[in-house]
């Protein structure tokens, strides 16, 4: 499929990757938890994974595999894992890599789930340093000799600020260090990892890939540019006749199999469906983002836009260069006499709830919902104030969104 297009290889990717029964274009759903094997040699070959194959429904389906075939083939990667979330793929990636006394460069601007979450592994042993990741000299500055990794996001929420993505990524190449970039907002269509060095690429499957707010679940897939054998952290049992899996396979036994966070088969084949429309969808939001932007951008009731599309985004040819398309988030703040609340309720298209990548376009005061666990100088830090609303960017005409933003601004 490699010859075909984008969405042509999205269309076809499980009829063709998974060749499902009976001629059905898309892999069948598999609810059971046991497989039966008729040799009892078969099931300790798959223990021992001499042979691929299903054990436990916790640990692999046919129809996690079948997704997971797809969101491999679209990263160009070496294999991928599956999981019910978009945080318990991030988690289960740190605390099966990392262990107490490890040094970890993570994104300043991480979203406040991901950011809670690093405090839990501080509480664990593991050492962080929080650096602005837009500038390389930062993270060059934050290395030291147990540094094992740099975490980051394509695109971070809710300020957009874009990272400094092939400057980090040839420095972790010189450094020896396993570079995961987050790319929830900037899909494979979007974005190509492998072309910034990434080691691992992390996301939310809710998000643009499944597209429609329907399903939860999350995906790590190894791009094979890492050598693992230079990481010390994987276990004797987990190095394997391919030194390419050995991280996705310690992922996969330490995190997915022992944490549990499991992706359903009906989860696995929603997502698969939505994928077929991922390009549509997304280069539409892009196109809608894109004029809301430029709108807010010259409205007198707006002080300020954050989004990587506009001329004047600090990261603005950064992301041109490298993303094809500036993505769906975007935020803005209002005049100080405006409050985010009311001109919330003043909306009638737009609806007010906290998600991403949705074929509708959504928004949320920031300060006061996602980012109300952090203090005030952990908010001015990442350039968060009171008056700051997030949107998600949908696929709506957007001449209808203009004209919802009109008549709220109207009331005001």
């Amino acid at each position: 499929m490699k010859n075909k297009g984008f969405t042509t290889q999205l269309v076809h990717a499980d009829r063709l990757l998974n060749s499902p029964e009976n001629g059905a274009v898309h892999q069948a759903t598999n609810n059971s938890v046991l497989f039966e094997f008729k040799d009892a040699q078969g099931i300790v070959d798959v223990f021992q994974g001499k042979k691929a194959g299903h054990v436990y429904g916790r640990s692999s389906t046919g129809s996690a595999a079948a997704l997971q075939n797809i969101l491999n083939h679209l990263e160009g990667g070496v294999g991928a894992v599956t999981f019910s979330t978009g945080m318990a793929a991030i988690t289960s990636t740190m605390l099966s890599l990392f262990k107490a006394g490890d040094h970890i460069i993570v994104s300043h601007f991480l979203f406040g789930n991901t950011r809670s979450l690093t405090e839990t592994m501080e509480s664990l042993g593991i050492q962080l340093s929080f650096v602005d990741v837009t500038d390389v000299r930062n993270v060059e500055n934050a290395f030291r000799d147990n540094t094992k990794a740099v975490y980051l996001e394509t695109i971070a929420n809710p300020v957009t600020q874009v990272a400094d993505l092939p400057c980090i990524g040839r420095f972790c190449q010189q450094k020896g260090l396993v570079f995961i970039v987050d790319s929830t907002m900037t899909p494979p269509n979007m974005f190509d990892a492998k072309a910034v060095l990434a080691s691992l690429t992390i996301s939310s499957l809710t998000k643009y890939l499944s597209g429609h707010g329907n399903v939860l679940g999350g995906a790590v897939v190894d791009t094979g540019l890492f050598d693992w054998r230079q990481f010390d952290n994987i276990l004797d049992i987990y190095q394997g006749a391919d030194p390419t899996l050995w991280g996705l396979t310690q992922i996969r036994k330490r995190g997915l199999r022992d944490m549990g966070a499991t992706l359903s088969p009906q989860a696995a084949h929603d997502i698969s469906i939505g994928l077929e429309t991922l390009v549509m969808r997304t280069d539409k939001t892009c196109n809608n983002a894109l004029r809301i932007a430029s709108y807010l951008h010259n409205h007198p009731k707006v002080a300020a836009v954050y989004y990587p599309g506009l001329a004047d985004h600090p990261q603005h040819f950064l992301a041109r260069e490298y993303f094809k398309g500036y993505g769906g988030i975007l935020s803005f703040d209002l005049v100080e006499d405006i409050d985010p609340i009311a001109f919330l309720n003043a909306l009638e298209l737009v609806i007010c709830a906290t998600h991403l990548g949705d074929t509708r376009t959504l928004a949320l005061p920031v300060a006061s919902t996602i980012y109300f666990e952090s203090s005030e100088e952990e908010r001015d830090e990442m350039g968060i104030n009171d008056n700051m609303i997030r949107m998600s960017i949908g696929i709506e005409d957007s001449d209808d969104l203009v004209a919802d933003f009109e008549q709220a601004f109207s009331q005001f």
